[in-house]
């Protein structure tokens, strides 16, 4: 029996030394077939960009750009985008018109940027209509022209952009190439919130805190002001807190009121953040040290999942 007893022994120290070297060839070999997979699969990216496909072009400049599996190189970036684009490849035009537009490999010319972006958006390539609609917007290489910003973002925004629909929403609120119309400011605000934008869902919130464009609901106003404030929003989560504090919406709670106007001044920055500080020290007129310390706490916990 003992000498049964000594062979399991070192039976089991021996699976244990094998399961270690197993694990360390796994750390050492998966890493490198991994690599060696990347590279494979990037040489054959070239061979099909080089036979002259669109698709593989772009995403092989795409690689370039962004430093996949490659060393980083816009201007290569740029060679490739450009032959897909001259073939009417609508990504490859955007992109193209993007590294115009910031720079990237190629000297800054907006009107070049605006030149491939408006080939790109007239695919329905909604990024495209919305980077053109900043153009017009901000008055990059040619005057400002809202009227124009407004139709590309429209363009955009019925292909499903959320940026362009927030966008749009801002247009009708604040009659900027459009006529002021609160409803449809609410409308495409309503778009990008519900597809996560954290500014929009402020921005709808404020709209039924109003009454401005849709019935005026305190409540429905706080049910957007905590998703935006999830998110991190500092301005949300300081609306959230006003409400709190005033019970608009929401029954009174001073423990919320402070939790959600610690977060704003966590998240904002100069001298908003110095607006919020002050507000959430007045705060403290009229809570216990008891109330203080939970609202802290329940700070803290959120802070610890999101960070600066």
């Amino acid at each position: 029996m003992r000498k049964i007893a000594g062979l399991y022994q070192e039976a089991r120290a021996f699976m244990a030394k094998a399961t270690w070297l197993c694990a360390m060839l796994l750390t050492l070999v998966f890493p490198w077939c991994r690599w060696a997979q990347a590279q494979e699969s990037i040489q054959v990216l070239q061979r099909r960009a080089e036979k002259g496909s669109p698709e593989a072009q772009t995403a092989l400049g795409t690689k370039y750009q962004n430093g996949e599996g490659v060393r980083q190189d816009l201007g290569e970036a740029g060679r490739w985008f450009r032959q897909a684009a001259v073939q009417g490849n609508a990504e490859a035009e955007n992109d193209l018109g993007f590294l115009y537009d910031y720079g990237g490999g190629v000297p800054i010319d907006h009107q070049e940027a605006a030149r491939w972006y408006r080939k790109s958006a007239e695919q329905g390539y909604a990024e495209a209509a919305l980077n053109l609609g900043w153009l017009y917007d901000s008055g990059q290489g040619f005057p400002v022209d809202h009227a124009e910003a407004a139709r590309w973002y429209r363009k955009a925004a019925e292909e499903g952009n959320a940026d362009a629909a927030f966008d749009l929403g801002v247009m009708y609120e604040k009659a900027q190439g459009v006529a002021q119309d609160y409803g449809e400011a609410a409308r495409w605000y309503r778009k990008a919130a519900d597809k996560g934008m954290h500014i929009a869902q402020l921005s709808l919130g404020r709209m039924c805190a109003s009454g401005r464009g849709v019935p005026r609901n305190q409540s429905e106003a706080v049910r957007w002001f905590r998703k935006a404030a999830d998110l991190g929003l500092a301005s949300a989560q300081y609306e959230l807190s006003l409400a709190y504090s005033s019970g608009l919406g929401v029954p009174p709670d001073p423990v919320a009121a402070y939790e959600w106007m610690e977060l704003a001044v966590f998240r904002a920055h100069g001298s908003i953040r110095d607006k919020y500080s002050a507000a959430r020290d007045a705060l403290t007129a009229h809570m216990t040290s008891e109330q203080l310390d939970e609202a802290k706490r329940r700070a803290g916990e959120w802070k610890a999942k999101w960070p600066h």
